[in-house]
């Protein structure tokens, strides 16, 4: 296999802090890997904007005029860490390349192990997922929320390796089999691990963050396993039929029962708190079910309008 070309694909928002020294540290990555001859001399970084509202853009602007392996596109408003994920992959593929690598603004990801998967590319794999070695650098609700969150999606049939990231490698003819899929809300760690090409694994460290902090909340990461889960699995609506019909079978066991008390023994109880109870356990029952299936009709509901998954405002080749 002929060496290839490689994009660097790097999701920026409100960066300021840490952009320019994270672009440093992917040149000085490529001229490693273009002085041990595993890569193209045309390989290059492709730096996305998500609508920052701080000097990002105009850094990024400035490095790219400093240094042509520097490219990248500016979102005309924030759209979301994934939607930049998904619109750099595509435009390194209209610019040309044989594979991409996608990795995080902040680089707490270990920018060295790149040559890694580079290397299972070579090897054949068309997806090379990076997993992290911990999560040390995580508080310890983020740990146990995030371990929560890929037993859930394994147990609701996404099949996704715990600890797995954003930081991977993808070939061109995965790139191609992207560009086919016209759904706005594409998850992009059940997608790859959804399509069915080689996929190999490769370990990495992840580092303190040096600058800035994180853009990843709470609430964001939750609307990220919402996604998730209603992008690729139905089994949360068959886990309300299934409760519906249950429901249904304890309702009538307590209808014979009422029918019994009255009737046959001639002792109706008060009961009053057990209907309280039921009531409430029933009623709240309900509204999470409705919620659940609030989340599929809002899923429907996006993908119908058709609207773009982004607008690009300013691109640098």
């Amino acid at each position: 296999m002929k060496k290839p070309t490689l994009a660097i694909t790097v999701p920026c928002y409100n960066e300021e802090l840490c952009v320019e020294s994270t672009v440093n540290s992917l040149i000085e990555v490529l001229r490693d890997l273009m002085a041990k001859d595993k890569i193209n001399p045309d390989s290059f970084i492709y730096l996305v904007d998500d609508g920052s509202k701080d000097r990002t853009w105009e850094i990024i602007s400035r490095l790219h005029e400093k240094n042509n392996l520097v490219k990248g596109a500016k979102f005309i408003k924030n759209f979301g860490n994934q939607k930049a994920h998904i619109a750099a992959l595509l435009g390194v593929r209209e610019l040309g390349c044989d594979c991409a690598v996608s990795i995080d603004a902040d680089l707490q990801q270990d920018q060295w192990a790149i040559e890694k998967f580079i290397d299972k590319y070579m090897e054949g794999a068309d997806i090379v997922s990076g997993i992290r070695n911990s999560r040390d650098t995580d508080s310890f609700l983020k740990k146990t929320t995030a371990l929560c969150f890929y037993k859930l999606m394994n147990l609701l049939g996404v099949k996704i390796p715990v600890n797995q990231s954003d930081y991977r490698l993808v070939s061109k003819k995965t790139l191609d089999i992207l560009s086919q899929y016209p759904e706005k809300q594409v998850f992009l760690r059940g997608f790859f691990n959804e399509i069915g090409l080689k996929n190999e694994i490769v370990n990495f460290d992840v580092k303190p963050r040096l600058y800035g902090e994180s853009k990843f909340n709470y609430m964001t990461l939750i609307g990220l396993a919402l996604n998730g889960i209603t992008s690729f699995s139905i089994t949360p609506l068959r886990i309300i039929a299934v409760l519906g019909f249950f429901m249904a079978l304890f309702a009538f066991g307590l209808g014979v029962h009422v029918l019994i008390e009255k009737y046959i023994i001639h002792n109706t109880p008060a009961g009053w708190a057990t209907i309280v109870v039921l009531m409430a356990f029933f009623g709240g029952l309900q509204l999470f079910c409705m919620g659940i299936i609030g989340e599929y009709l809002g899923q429907v509901y996006r993908e119908v309008k058709a609207r773009p998954r982004y607008i690009i405002e300013k691109e640098l080749r």
